[in-house]
C-alpha cells in the first residue's frame, strides 16, 4: 500500500509541477502585465514603471522569474500579489477553504442522491418509471450550469426565500454559533443545488448502468433464486460489486465540481477561488493566477489520488498487479 500512494503522490507532484510550469509559461507569453496600463497614467514616468516591473522581477527571463517563484513557494508565499500588496497565499487560503466547502457539500449531496436514484432506477429498467428518469436526467443535463445559475439567482431575487449572493448575511457577526451556522448553510443551498444539479445525471446514468452489468450476473441470478430480498440484494450483493466504476467516477466528478463551480461561484458571488481567479485575469496579477490555478489542480488531483487509493483497498485484482 505504502509504495502504491507512493508512486500516485510521485505522479501528482510531477503533475503539478507541470501544470505550474505551463501557466506561467502562458502567462508569461501574453503581451502587457500588470503595469503595463500605469503607462497610460502621465504622473507616472516609463522609468518608474520599469523600475517596478524590474522591483518584481517582471523583466527577467521565464526560467529565472519561475525559480524566483518556486523560492517563493518554498517559503509558504505563493509569490506576491500586485493587486492586493500582498503574498499571495493569505489571500488565497481562505478563498480555497470556501472553494472546497462548496465542493465537498456539492459532493455528498450529489452522491446522496445518485446512488439511491440510480439503483431504483436499475431495479426497474425497462419500466415506464426508468423511462421518466432517463427523462428528467437527460434534461437536466441539456441545461448549461450557468442557466441554471442564472435560474436559481432569479429565484433568490423575486422571492427573497434564499440570499442572492455571498457566504454571510451582514449582520452574521452579532449572531450565536447556531444561528451563523443556520445562516452559512442558507448562503450554501443555491450554489450546491446548482452544482448538483449539473453532475447529478451523469452520476445517475453511471450507477445505473454499473448495476445493469451486475444484474444479469450468474450469482445475482443464484442469490435470487435463494429468496434474497431485492432490497438487500441489490444494496447487500449488486453495488459493492458494481464499485469500482463509481470509485473511478468519484474521482472525476471532483474535477467536474471544480470546473462547475468556479463558474457558480461568479454567478452567484460566493467567495471562492473562481472570483478571485476573475479578478486577477483581468487584472493581470500573474502571481495569484499561477497559484488559484496550481490550487485547483491540487484539488483535483487529490480527488484522483484518494479515487486511487480506494481501488486499491476493494479491489483485491489491482493490489495483485
Amino acid at each position: 500500500m505504502m509504495r502504491f500512494v507512493l508512486s500516485r503522490l510521485t505522479h501528482s507532484l510531477m503533475v503539478l509541477f507541470g501544470v505550474s510550469l505551463l501557466t506561467f509559461a502562458f502567462l508569461k507569453l501574453a503581451p502587457g502585465d500588470y503595469f503595463e496600463q500605469m503607462r497610460m497614467n502621465p504622473q507616472i514616468s516609463p522609468g518608474e514603471v520599469a523600475a517596478l516591473r524590474a522591483a518584481y522581477g517582471l523583466d527577467r527571463s521565464l526560467p529565472v522569474t519561475y525559480l524566483l517563484w518556486v523560492k517563493s513557494v518554498l517559503r509558504g508565499n505563493l509569490g506576491f500579489s500586485f493587486a492586493f500588496n500582498s503574498p499571495v497565499w493569505p489571500l488565497l487560503k481562505v478563498r480555497a477553504a470556501n472553494t472546497l466547502l462548496l465542493t465537498l457539500t456539492a459532493l455528498l449531496g450529489s452522491w446522496l442522491l445518485a446512488v439511491p436514484w440510480g439503483v431504483w432506477a436499475a431495479a426497474r429498467h425497462g419500466g415506464w418509471l426508468d423511462r421518466v428518469s432517463s427523462l428528467v436526467t437527460a434534461s437536466l443535463l441539456a441545461i448549461p450550469d450557468v442557466l441554471i445559475a442564472l435560474a436559481l439567482l432569479a429565484l433568490a431575487l423575486r422571492t427573497g426565500w434564499f440570499p442572492a449572493g455571498g457566504m454571510h448575511s451582514l449582520a452574521a457577526e452579532s449572531l450565536g454559533a447556531a444561528a451563523r451556522w443556520r445562516d452559512l448553510v442558507w448562503h450554501l443551498a443555491l450554489p450546491v443545488l446548482a452544482l448538483i444539479a449539473g453532475l447529478l445525471p451523469v452520476q445517475i446514468w453511471h450507477v445505473r448502468s454499473a448495476l445493469l452489468e451486475v444484474l444479469d450476473a450468474p450469482f445475482i441470478r443464484a442469490a435470487r433464486g435463494h429468496g434474497i430480498p431485492p432490497g438487500r440484494l441489490l444494496f447487500r450483493h449488486v453495488l459493492p460489486v458494481a464499485a469500482n466504476p463509481l470509485i473511478s467516477l468519484f474521482g472525476v466528478s471532483i474535477g467536474t465540481l471544480l470546473s462547475g463551480s468556479l463558474l457558480i461561484e461568479v454567478v452567484m458571488s460566493w467567495p471562492g477561488i473562481g472570483p478571485l481567479l476573475l479578478q486577477a485575469i483581468l487584472e493581470r496579477d500573474v502571481y495569484v493566477v499561477v497559484a488559484a490555478v496550481l490550487c485547483s489542480t491540487a484539488f483535483l488531483v487529490t480527488g484522483n489520488l484518494l479515487a486511487d487509493v480506494l481501488l486499491h483497498v476493494v479491489d483485491p485484482r489491482i493490489r495483485a498487479m
